[in-house]
């Protein structure tokens, strides 16, 4: 028998293990860089859900706090007329409106498809239920339906994007600027218009101080709401559209009386008493030329044309009206105060 070289035995066991090694190695590397990989891809998708579920929302302030709204929800229903020109112009889809206190040009008027949920008087709020609703905007004219309309909707979210204005507001001029900033902002999150949001509030600023800069700081002002062929006063500070504007604007009152209201037909005072007060300057709203169902209304420009009382009246002679947009009594929206404001720094500039 012949003995075995240990040192040979050595060598050759060596040799094997490092073969087996060389074998073993690439294969278990692999592995765990496969296992890595499939972690770290694991781990990416579960953020990108969790930032997509976190998408598919957004938080919103309204005045009775915060609300989760879907972003970009399929079927929505606006009741609030400061809204309607910006969704409208943003190519938003609504399912219902109310038709009746609408501009009469709206492209959701026209549209047969968007079911006429009545006025805020006499609303039809079943088609509100009926329609199952993402998203029920409410403001304005159907604040006072906020709860019920709640009710009807429990699966909805439900924003109310109203701003008090009314005499009942310490600061009504601020109230309009940052209600308008606000709620513009708001609906830009919701449907995903940030740039374009960002922009009209950006533009509104503009034309906020251009308006400033424009009016002299003496002058008087008579604001008034034209409605049924008469004139009505819109006081100061609380007046329909245009009482915050004294604060916002620092005008000068031509005349400033106590116990006035914002109705929607202006305070009633006497056509003598605001000639009396001999303002430089007349700002009118045209309430009737803005109500779709007003068919026998006569235009304003004619009611103060024609009026005896104000024909000697310094803001007549001199040419020194301007007349609100013809739409804005139903379209109170941020692009109606982006017109009328540049109509304003234009004619006071003059």
């Amino acid at each position: 028998m012949k003995k075995i070289n240990v040192l040979k035995l050595t060598t050759i066991m060596a040799a094997a293990a490092l073969m087996m090694t060389a074998c073993s190695s690439p294969s278990t590397s692999k592995t765990t860089e496969t296992i890595e990989t499939t972690e770290a891809s694991q781990a990416t998708e579960t953020t990108a859900a969790a930032k997509s579920e976190e998408a598919l929302t957004v938080e919103i302030k309204d005045i009775h706090g915060m609300v989760t709204v879907p972003v970009n929800p399929q079927k929505v229903i606006s009741l609030d007329n400061r809204t309607y020109e910006t969704l409208s112009d943003w190519g938003i889809k609504l399912v219902a409106a109310p038709k009746g206190v609408m501009p009469a040009d709206s492209p959701y008027v026209a549209d047969e498809s968007v079911q006429d949920i009545g006025n805020h008087r006499e609303p039809n709020l079943e088609i509100i239920a009926a329609a199952d609703p993402d998203l029920v905007i409410v403001g304005q004219r159907f604040a006072s339906y906020y709860e019920e309309i709640k009710k009807l909707v429990p699966n909805a979210a439900v924003i109310d994007l109203n701003f008090d204005v009314s005499e009942d507001a310490d600061t009504p001029g601020e109230n309009l600027v940052n209600g308008l900033k606000d709620s513009t902002a708001a609906l830009g999150k919701i449907f995903d218009k940030n740039k374009e949001a960002e922009q009209l509030t950006a533009d509104f600023d503009q034309a906020i101080e251009a308006a400033k800069s424009a009016y002299n700081g003496t002058d008087t002002i008579m604001s008034v709401v034209v409605s049924g062929g008469n004139i009505g006063f819109s006081a100061p500070h609380s007046g329909r559209v245009w009482g915050p504007m004294y604060e916002v604007f620092g005008w000068v009152p031509a005349l400033d009386i106590d116990n006035t209201t914002s109705d929607h037909q202006g305070d009633d005072i006497s056509v003598e008493a605001i000639a009396q007060s001999n303002p430089d300057w007349i700002f009118v709203l045209d309430r009737d030329a803005a109500v779709s169902s007003t068919t026998d209304a006569v235009p304003a420009q004619d009611v103060i044309d024609q009026s005896p009382a104000l024909q000697n009246v310094t803001a007549v002679s001199e040419g020194h009206i301007v007349y609100a947009p013809a739409d804005t009594y139903t379209n109170e929206s941020i692009q109606t105060y982006l017109e009328l404001f540049g109509d304003l720094a234009k004619a006071l500039a003059e």
